[in-house]
């Protein structure tokens, strides 16, 4: 009899643990008109238990064709549009009209590196170790979960750190520094990551400084987003998929819809073109300031990858109020000159008042800039 009810209670403590394992269910998640909540699982985005975080009911993971460049950050990106509040209206050059009530979210994080918690994987834009719907939270260094949420009165952006037991993230208006290690295997290099305050998210996301309208998104556009992506399902094209849930109207057929190259830091090149390449990363990295209706249009550098080839792309152009940002080069691009050329000094910089993207970066992107050098160096012509 006691033998029985030992086994029966060794049976029932390994059940008990495996419960606790187990990951949450997806959590319901929330529209919160008005506020700012103080806690990153009040909006049922994601969740995390038993060494997993969890996408929420209906929450949509995308990714983009050319990654944002961020210390080296993985992201994992999501979409929720309420069922009552209808589709996304399609666009073919600006963001998707994503209608009140949609949440937006954007999660940095690192593959950790052996020897401690602040020590991370250098890695190319990605999303490793993100499976069915899951991110496995031991394998990973969740940083920071930036919210974008649409409310009658715009787009409002709230930033919110994790903590060390990766339990939960609190809003952090003010923004925050985490001290981390960088691993790669070239070596180790500190790096004090930024996460935003919620003026500088203000300040990035307002691409259109014409129309009033605040922030917005950046990266859900048509050409960001037609690429495939691996569906707990399957493969499917993005543009598609979410012409199939219902999240998109009036979107024609992904071979019909703009599209960037994807490049996600490989070098040297495979499959891609280097002009289509570089004209993504710097679509992706800097059009949303530097077009005809974003912060940067005063300087008349336009970086979207339909902007012709000519002086507002930079050819031959002279700058405008650049300061010591000119590294006393005579233009923003000189063909077959990089080393001559504005636009991969400011790249490659990590001078506050020199680099380029202003914000986002504490390190220069060494693949990033190689791939902007070897653009400029295959053009023809030089400057007179």
């Amino acid at each position: 009899m006691i033998r029985r009810f030992a086994m029966s209670l060794c049976v029932s403590v390994l059940l008990a643990a495996c419960a606790q394992e187990a990951p949450p269910a997806p959590p319901q998640p929330s529209f919160i008109a008005d506020g700012r909540p103080e806690a990153l699982s009040d909006w049922g985005q994601l969740a995390v238990g038993g060494g997993a975080l969890v996408l929420g009911d209906q929450v949509t993971p995308y990714t983009l064709a050319t990654g944002l460049f961020t210390d080296y950050a993985q992201k994992l990106r999501t979409v929720w549009i309420p069922a009552s509040a209808g589709p996304a209206g399609y666009a073919t050059d600006d963001a998707f009209e994503f209608p009140v009530g949609t949440v937006i979210t954007k999660t940095f994080y690192y593959p950790r590196a052996t020897g401690g918690f602040d020590r991370v994987l250098k890695a190319e834009s990605g999303m490793a170790h993100y499976a069915d719907r899951q991110l496995d939270l031991d394998a990973v260094r969740l940083i920071e979960t930036r919210v974008l949420v649409h409310r009658e009165s715009g787009w409002e952006t709230l930033p919110y750190v994790w903590n060390e037991e990766q339990t939960e993230a609190r809003l952090s208006r003010a923004g925050a520094f985490v001290d981390l290690t960088l691993v790669s295997e070239a070596g180790e290099q500190a790096l004090g990551y930024m996460v935003p305050n919620v003026n500088q998210c203000a300040g990035c996301h307002e691409t259109d400084t014409t129309d009033g309208l605040g922030s917005r998104p950046i990266g859900p556009r048509a050409r960001h987003m037609n690429t495939d992506f691996e569906y707990f399902d399957g493969v499917a094209n993005q543009i598609d998929h979410w012409s199939d849930l219902g999240l998109l109207a009036d979107a024609p057929a992904s071979e019909g819809a703009p599209r960037n190259a994807s490049w996600n830091g490989e070098l040297p090149l495979a499959g891609v073109a280097l002009d289509e390449a570089a004209r993504a990363y710097l679509d992706i990295n800097c059009s949303h300031c530097h077009s005809r209706t974003g912060p940067g249009d005063t300087s008349g550098l336009y970086l979207e990858a339909s902007e012709p080839v000519g002086p507002h792309l930079g050819v031959c152009k002279l700058p405008i109020a650049a300061g010591r940002g000119t590294g006393n080069r005579r233009y923003d691009i000189v063909p077959g000159a990089s080393e001559d050329s504005i636009l991969s000094y400011r790249l490659a910089s990590v001078q506050s008042d020199v680099m380029m993207p202003e914000l986002g970066r504490a390190l220069s992107h060494d693949e990033g800039v190689a791939l902007i050098a070897a653009w400029i160096d295959a053009m023809s012509g030089g400057c007179a």
